[in-house]
């Protein structure tokens, strides 16, 4: 048994500091009051584990609608926090042979990921590139994933053709910006505040409005008037209709998620007269039913890209797993500009 876990270091496992997770019991409408920090404990790896130490762990906006009990897929109660996130190795089970002390790994998706250590299956660990940041690597299984099934999935785009996306300063509007300049196609962004405008521009949009009335008029002169085929929605709303005013004839938007708390709204005029197509996109459902070749092809694309720099994300604030409630509650607050998340200290 290991009552106290450990820590890699170097060459060097360290048994001094206590294993923690952040374990919810209930859901709750303030999700920082339903979730803390309390130890855990871990058998030495069994046969075809290892034993990770977290490195990083992003909260995304699903972590926290989970912890509000309003995200579609709630895992049963008690259960930790996080989906997504990286690992060190620091020890190797029985049998473990295609890995070594000291790979970093991706951790397994919906594993609960907000803790210092853990124990997992090695059967289906790929090594990830040593010396890339392992905060921006933390994300690779959800937003950027996100983005690229965005601008592939539901339009057949070539370079040169311009997509609009509202909610452009969040993580996966970020990524969307960087991998549609990758495949030569064009953006017009769209904010809900004026402040977020500069960051925006900075990733390389093309074009960044602020939402709300005249978007259609405003589009049109920014853009040159082009014509817009995809439109991706993460407002819902009423920004729903204002995002599919600007698009061309037969064109879809694309919604991904719900910032503003309501349907999605489009006019009828919009449906019946300009043939707008309105559909929803969900990555756990991809994940599905998309063949493993075409994982390993989005993914490996994806960690390239992050490994050099050419794909990042904004990061407001790192904290500890002992600090999980205030970083719930700065997650789950509005207006800041970039990711946060939890970096266990390993000493």
């Amino acid at each position: 048994m290991t009552p106290k876990g450990g820590v890699f270091s170097g060459l060097v496992y360290h048994e001094e500091q206590p294993v923690l997770k952040a374990e919810y019991r209930t859901r709750g409408p303030v999700p920082q009051d339903v979730i803390e920090a309390v130890d855990m404990t871990l058998d030495e790896p069994g046969p075809g584990e290892v034993r990770l130490a977290v490195l990083a762990a992003p909260i995304n906006p699903s972590d926290v609608l989970t912890l509000t009990g309003e995200y579609g897929l709630l895992p049963d109660l008690p259960a930790i926090g996080g989906n997504e996130g990286v690992g060190r190795v620091a020890i190797l089970g029985e049998g473990v042979s295609h890995l070594t002390v000291g790979d970093v790994v991706m951790l397994p998706p919906g594993s609960g990921t907000w803790r210092t250590h853990m124990n997992v299956d090695a059967a289906g660990l790929i090594p990830l590139p040593r010396d890339a940041d392992p905060v921006q690597l933390s994300m690779l299984t959800v937003n950027p994933p996100t983005a690229s099934l965005l601008l592939s999935e539901f339009v057949e785009l070539q370079p040169g053709d311009w997509v609009i996306q509202n909610a452009a300063n969040s993580a996966v509007g970020g990524y969307l910006i960087q991998l549609a300049a990758a495949r030569g196609l064009k953006t017009v962004n769209v904010v809900r505040r004026e402040s977020a405008i500069d960051g925006v521009l900075e990733l390389g949009g093309d074009v960044c409005l602020v939402d709300g009335p005249g978007l259609r008029g405003r589009v049109a002169e920014a853009s040159g008037d082009v014509r817009i085929r995809l439109g991706i929605d993460a407002v819902a709303g009423a920004a729903t209709g204002r995002l599919a005013s600007t698009l061309a004839k037969g064109a879809t938007v694309v919604n991904y998620g719900g910032m503003s708390g309501e349907a999605c709204s489009i006019p009828a005029l919009s449906i019946i007269f300009n043939d707008i197509t309105l559909t929803g996109f969900w990555l756990a459902r991809w994940f599905r039913t998309a063949s493993p070749e075409a994982q390993a092809s989005m993914f490996g694309e994806i960690t390239r890209l992050i490994s050099t720099g050419q794909l990042t994300a904004r990061v407001a604030a790192t904290y500890d797993v002992t600090e999980i409630k205030p970083a719930v509650e700065h997650a789950a607050a509005g207006g800041r500009e970039g990711k946060i998340v939890v970096v266990p200290r390993h000493s």
